[in-house]
């Protein structure tokens, strides 16, 4: 899909970060957009700025849970029946959580996969007929780096994105062997700058292991995130037009990628040593007062929407 002008485009997470940067740029590429997002407040605001930057764009909007299958489902139908087709769904929305597997809750384990596995499944599976219906579609699901690079205390995240990657990749299979006119594209970004290290959930069992304390870890968890959404917008659509099968994000995602196929088991030992230094310092410093650089392994690196207001 060379071009988004007069396609329709169905956007989750599309409240901030990422998922505001896609609607902003495919507006102004002509692209008729349907956002979704849990957090009402921000997903008006994304329409406010649409509207703005691109008045002939028509714009629809819905509140709504991605894990909930069949608000996804309705949705999907009252988009395709508000634009008269739909061409293209980001499965953009996801949330953050950090713990060990030992101390996780399986609350919390449930509802990560809720949203950042079961959300993209259900968008799929929702939108996948409309846009074999409009004959030119394409599916573009966020995994993550950590789709591609397993980190300590991530183990939940780790399993949603890794999860994401096998599901796209799959599915970009089928699609290529169906010759339907759909494609799909799976996106790792590495750490983008969004809200979602303030909104994840960091688990008491962290402390002392990995951080000093839960603000600190969600504090210094953004230093490690160099690129825009802007720029990782971008960068996706940049995927899109050139039907990648994937796209990886910032210098560190490359960087991570490349590990993880040159030492693919190696890789894991040095996180290993790099982590306990790292989490060995930030307790230093913490006891002094003196804010340090979080463990590498923290850094919530993702997409996402503002799903419920508890990530990017």
């Amino acid at each position: 899909m060379r071009d988004f002008a007069n396609k329709v485009a169905a956007i989750t997470g599309a409240g901030s970060g990422m998922g505001r940067a896609l609607a902003v740029q495919l507006a102004q590429a002509g692209c008729h957009v349907s956002l979704a997002d849990k957090n009402g407040v921000g997903l008006a605001e994304t329409e406010r700025i649409v509207r703005a930057i691109a008045p002939n764009v028509r714009v629809s909007t819905r509140v709504l849970d991605v894990g909930e299958r069949d608000a996804m489902f309705a949705w999907a139908d009252d988009t395709a029946k508000e634009h008269g087709k739909v061409n293209l769904i980001f499965n953009n929305a996801g949330v953050a959580l950090s713990s060990t597997i030992e101390g996780m809750e399986y609350s919390d384990l449930e509802w990560i996969v809720n949203i950042n596995f079961w959300g993209v499944v259900h968008g799929t599976k929702a939108f996948l007929p409309h846009l074999k219906a409009s004959g030119d579609g394409h599916v573009i699901n966020t995994s993550s780096l950590f789709g591609i690079f397993a980190q300590p205390g991530m183990s939940g995240y780790n399993a949603t994105k890794f999860a994401v990657r096998g599901f796209t990749e799959s599915l970009r299979q089928e699609l290529d062997m169906m010759k339907c006119g759909v494609s799909a594209t799976c996106v790792h970004p590495g750490g983008i700058r969004t809200n979602i290290a303030q909104a994840s959930r960091v688990s008491k069992n962290m402390v002392g292991f990995m951080v000093a304390s839960e603000q600190q870890g969600r504090d210094t968890f953004e230093k490690f995130f160099i690129t825009t959404a802007d720029d990782a917008a971008r960068t996706i659509l940049a995927g899109v037009r050139k039907n990648k099968r994937r796209v990886l994000i910032g210098r560190d995602a490359k960087a991570g990628d490349w590990m993880a196929r040159v030492l693919p088991a190696a890789y894991q030992a040095l996180v290993v040593l790099a982590t306990r230094r790292e989490a060995a310092r930030a307790r230093r410093e913490a006891a002094r007062g003196t804010p340090a650089p979080a463990p590498l392994h923290a850094a919530t690196y993702n997409n996402a929407g503002n799903q419920g207001g508890e990530q990017s």
